[in-house]
């Protein structure tokens, strides 16, 4: 792979979804990350309210394919500061001609105009991520002022063999998800993830965004109820692309969250078990998900219990950029 003549770069359009998928697939070939991704999962990133493609993204291009890529996402709050994250790459052909760097050089300059608009004088540090077995992208955010802050793991599990029993908490009801839940489920996202690390407040254009992914499988997404109260919530993503590298249906559980008055109580767990048993009776053959390896709630050991193992683990590295 390579052209003649210099790179062009600028920002990323709509009619590039399909360059960027291509460009994700050689990057995860060599690097092994979980990027599986089809032109439609990308394109649909395009109406991402917290993304703002004209000025928050940059596509390198060689000719007419694209060999390196950088995405701004702004946050909804800034409290104690603006904690921006960026996504980005470069193709293995290209690496080793200071692309890297200069993609981390635009995204520390793309990121201050966006911060301004948002949340005027209040901090601003930018996160990015990598696989932690990726020697030369660690490597790269250290030598540019970053630091590791955060370890995830990917999770996967075999739903082939015992699942965890479906046993919901006495007084509890399980109910699939509808449209009509929507409302109920922001809340619940939103109450269960406020004391983990990096969250911020997801707004219903985010949430809307969210649930209308046409990965999304409301067959799979339950919600669960005590006296009339929204108290958990399971949210079930399907990806073509993963699929097909897996040779088997995978079940990618998006979200799985317990509001504070719900906890302790075996919520997560029995919506866990009704996802998978629901998942495995319709010819799903694996379930995956991520959670962060220090989770408040005890993710971690859910999952473990629940037969999921540690696939890999991902690295989030962060760099100051603006004080008050």
């Amino acid at each position: 792979m390579g052209g003649n003549g210099e790179l062009a770069w600028r920002p990323m359009e709509p009619k590039d979804a399909g360059d960027w998928a291509v460009l994700l697939a050689a990057i995860r070939a060599v690097d092994r990350d979980w990027a599986y991704f089809t032109e439609q999962d990308l394109l649909e990133d395009f109406g991402d309210p917290e993304r703002d493609f004209a000025r928050g993204s940059v596509a390198i291009y060689d000719g007419t394919a694209m060999v390196g890529y950088d995405v701004l996402t702004v946050r909804s709050g800034a409290d104690p500061a603006h904690e921006m994250e960026h996504a980005g790459g470069v193709h293995p052909a290209y690496r080793g001609r200071g692309l890297g760097g200069q993609l981390l050089d635009w995204a520390e300059t793309a990121a201050v105009p966006l911060h301004r608009e948002r949340h005027p004088g209040r901090p601003l540090a930018l996160h990015g991520q990598c696989v932690s077995g990726n020697a030369g992208a660690v490597d790269l955010f250290a030598t540019h002022g970053y630091r590791p802050v955060r370890w995830f793991h990917a999770m996967v599990r075999d739903l082939s063999g015992a699942l965890p029993g479906d046993l919901v908490p006495a007084g509890v009801e399980v109910v699939g998800y509808t449209p009509q839940h929507s409302r109920d489920a922001r809340l619940v996202f939103n109450e269960a993830f406020r004391d983990h690390w990096g969250w911020t407040e997801t707004t219903v254009e985010s949430w809307e965004h969210f649930i209308g992914y046409h990965v999304f499988r409301p067959a799979f997404s339950f919600l669960a109820y005590a006296d009339g109260e929204p108290l958990g919530l399971i949210i079930g993503h399907e990806y073509d692309a993963y699929n097909e590298a897996a040779g088997t249906r995978d079940l990618y559980v998006a979200v799985v969250g317990t509001r504070r008055a719900g906890r302790r109580r075996g919520i997560a767990s029995a919506l866990l078990a009704r996802a998978l048993t629901e998942a495995r009776a319709a010819g799903f053959g694996s379930a995956s998900l991520g959670v962060d390896a220090d989770s408040p709630t005890g993710a971690l050991g859910l999952y473990e219990r629940a037969g999921f193992t540690v696939e890999h683990t991902s690295i989030t590295h962060a760099k100051p950029l603006l004080a008050a």
